[in-house]
């Protein structure tokens, strides 16, 4: 890729600028340059001719210092023009200060990485050999400052023009309510995918392609939500053993599309900002939102020892939290190195401008937040009230857009579901743990399984079962498939010997492990599969279905494949028989909750009628037909409960003041070893209760309506939805 930069160096003037907006800023006339640095004594941007350059071709020092933005501007610069910066200050690591102008650094706003790094010596700030020449790390390598010039494998920023054609575009804005949420990677999604033209496969155009599109409309998705897309880094331990960071949280540019997921062209990674914003454009049109899974909770550059790429750069004590006592070391609540320094207004400003431009400029729907108990955290406690929401909560952008939390961190104190701020859904941990051991038959969760079918109401009673993002399985773990089919994690091919992923999945093989070709062990691995999607997609909250789910996806007992770019973790488009069954289950399911107001509930079940005290919006069901009592529910050998939904009994209103009603339905639900018989409850003469979903695949004349005082007989490990007909 060539530079922008046509004039001669002699001819490239620069004028003061202006501190605001942050970064290098096309205005239609030049580039305004800003960047933060407290700390620093000058900063130099560094120009480049083209991603081969191996050094830059000129070195301008920024000519005014703001507030502590240095900034200045050239009216003779044009997009796409490739830069850096050097940034120089005290090197005293012991004191927090790892300035090292060697060190050509990134812009922390840059819109567009257009060069990735490429792993070298060079890229640390200290002397990683120790000042040895036999290569072996010492104890205090950092302290000593490395002088070797990185430039010729350090990653380049482009200057980026936001105009784009974004047409009619509109913002879905669906309400929560309403939402059904698909996690998906970019590339998983569409490396393997046949009707996608081969150069868009892996790509931003590849997930905004017809096909695409096509099968997330027949499925009944919502929204999308997508693994980091933020330009990351592999870490150096990966890459030492030829694998690569997959999922991505490991962020590099917090403004960067990742030019990996972009279709390659000949003006280098700038055109991934015009493709990603294709993608948002395309599935805008169909009615999808894009939810982007976003890591402001630490960076790539790690501890100490890590690499000196851009925020450690430019000021090492205002961008990360360092240990107060030693600030040559680092506060570590993400288990990756460090944690952004949220309490710093400027940290907290990279933040919020890094939100507002997705919203404002690529026009995504919202995001959900890594381990956001770190953001929480005012110099070490968790504090719902910080800085951090505060200015969220008042931002007229961000408070308009849907915000989920991954309510914990690996810091004292971090697991926190059920405690952010109302405006913010959480992935409901809870949920995912408890409906796990409910179907894998553990004795005594009945009550709890029924908690949060019910929207979780002891996590989240001072808010809406809405707060709650239920699920089963995410990208971290295995997969619906794997968990009925693997009792032991196999990451063998992550290179660690197995050590690495949880222990601890609440799952079972259904009696065999891996792969079979027993009969009844598959029918029951697909029910147990039917059962947990089908207590998913009707159980209050939001839903969210892993991709892949859907369609039997394996990653052959690999619970943690984050680093596993290939066939493991990409999306296989062949279905088989059984695969395409679960597919169309899980099709009708969507619909059926999409159809059914009583599944839609914004607020928590009450126990009555606002119109009529005497009926219940909800009634629990033992198997005589009679109303569970508390006995039923601490009784450890009751693995088994019927609820029934008043659709005239919703106690919610429209848009336009009228109370909201429904069909009743009536579920069914039995998660013991054996079959037990369920009586039809009494509710009105002649009404029939007739199937809608039954996770048994029953051959013969199967009896469809049932009426009340009738029996039905629930078999072992299966789940039944029925509908009242009056």
């Amino acid at each position: 890729m060539k530079s922008s930069l046509l004039l001669p160096e002699s001819k490239l003037r620069v004028y003061p600028g202006d501190p605001y907006p942050l970064g290098a800023t096309w205005t239609g006339l030049g580039v305004n340059v800003a960047v933060f640095s407290e700390h620093a004594e000058s900063v130099e941007l560094c120009l480049f001719e083209s991603i081969d350059s191996p050094v830059e071709c000129k070195r301008i020092p920024l000519p005014e210092c703001t507030n502590s933005i240095w900034h200045g501007y050239f009216p003779d610069m044009l997009p796409g023009q490739l830069y850096g910066f050097r940034v120089y200050g005290p090197w005293e690591p012991l004191n927090g200060k790892r300035f090292n102008p060697k060190k050509l650094l990134i812009d922390p706003y840059a819109k567009c990485i257009a060069r990735l790094p490429q792993w070298h010596s060079s890229l640390f700030a200290y002397d990683v050999n120790g000042g040895k020449t036999d290569h072996a790390m010492t104890i205090d390598s950092d302290l000593l400052m490395c002088t070797e010039n990185n430039s010729k494998f350090a990653p380049l920023c482009a200057v980026v023009d936001d105009a784009f054609t974004w047409s009619n575009d509109a913002f879905p804005k669906i309400p929560w309510h309403k939402t059904i949420i698909y996690e998906a990677h970019v590339k998983g999604l569409t490396k393997l995918h046949p009707e996608i033209p081969e150069p868009l496969r892996g790509t931003y155009a590849g997930l905004g392609s017809e096909p695409v599109i096509a099968y997330l409309k027949q499925l009944g998705i919502t929204a999308i939500e997508l693994l980091p897309t933020h330009v990351h880094l592999d870490e150096h331990f990966l890459h030492q053993k030829g694998l690569t960071n997959y999922w991505g949280y490991n962020t590099l540019g917090y403004f960067a599309p990742d030019p990996r997921y972009a279709v390659p062209t000949e003006f280098g990674g700038v055109g991934c900002v015009n493709e990603f914003k294709g993608m948002v454009r395309a599935l805008h049109a169909a009615g999808i939102e894009v939810i982007l899974d976003v890591v402001y909770n630490h960076t790539c550059e790690g501890n100490h020892l890590g690499p000196t790429l851009s925020l450690k750069g430019f000021d090492n004590l205002a961008y990360y939290k360092v240990m107060p006592d030693n600030p040559r070391y680092y506060r570590d609540y993400t288990g990756c190195g460090n944690s952004l320094n949220v309490n710093h207004p400027r940290v907290l400003q990279l933040i919020m401008d890094s939100l507002r431009y997705w919203v404002s400029e690529m026009h995504v729907d919202g995001f959900r937040f890594d381990l956001a108990s770190t953001l929480a955290r005012d110099n070490h406690q968790v504090d719902m009230w910080g800085s951090f929401f505060d200015i969220i909560h008042q931002d007229p952008v961000l408070s308009d857009v849907k915000l989920i939390a991954e309510p914990w961190d690996l810091g004292e104190g971090g697991y926190q579901v059920g405690n952010f701020p109302a405006n913010w859904a959480e992935w409901n941990g809870k949920y995912r743990d408890g409906t796990r051991r409910f179907w894998k038959g553990d004795k005594g969760t009945v009550a709890e399984m029924a908690t949060r079918f019910a929207g979780s109401s002891d996590l989240y009673y001072r808010k809406t079962p809405l707060n709650s993002v239920n699920f089963i399985t995410a990208h971290d773990g295995f997969t619906l498939h794997d968990l009925v089919t693997y009792q032991e994690k196999a990451n063998w091919a992550n290179g660690e010997e197995n050590r690495d992923g949880d222990n601890h999945n609440n799952n079972w093989n259904c009696g065999v492990e891996g792969l079979t070709e027993n009969i009844k062990i598959n029918a029951l691995r697909l029910r147990q599969k039917k059962n947990m999607i089908t207590t998913l997609l009707l159980s209050l909250g939001v839903p969210m279905i892993l991709s892949g789910d859907e369609r039997g996806h394996t990653q052959d007992g690999n619970n943690n494949a984050y680093c596993q770019d290939n066939a493991m973790s990409w999306l296989n488009w062949k279905l088989t028989d059984q695969d395409r069954i679960f597919f169309d289950f899980v099709r009708q399911l969507i619909a059926i909750r999409k159809k059914n107001p009583v599944l839609q509930r914004r607020k928590f079940l009450q126990g009555f009628s606002v119109q009529q005290p005497d009926v219940k919006d909800i009634i629990w069901y033992n198997t005589f037909g009679e109303e569970m009592q508390s006995e039923d529910w601490v009784d450890n050998n009751t693995q088994w409960f019927g609820a029934m939904l008043n659709g005239s009994a919703i106690n919610e209103m429209d848009n336009k003041g009228r109370w909201i009603t429904g069909d009743t339905l009536f579920l069914l639900i039995n998660a013991s070893y054996k079959a037990v018989v369920f009586k039809f409850p009494l509710v009105v003469p002649q009404a029939r209760w007739e199937v809608l979903v039954d996770t048994v695949e029953r051959s013969g004349k199967v009896q469809t309506k049932f009426k009340g005082g009738e029996s039905f007989r629930l078999t072992n490990r299966s789940l039944a939805l029925f509908q009242l007909n009056e």
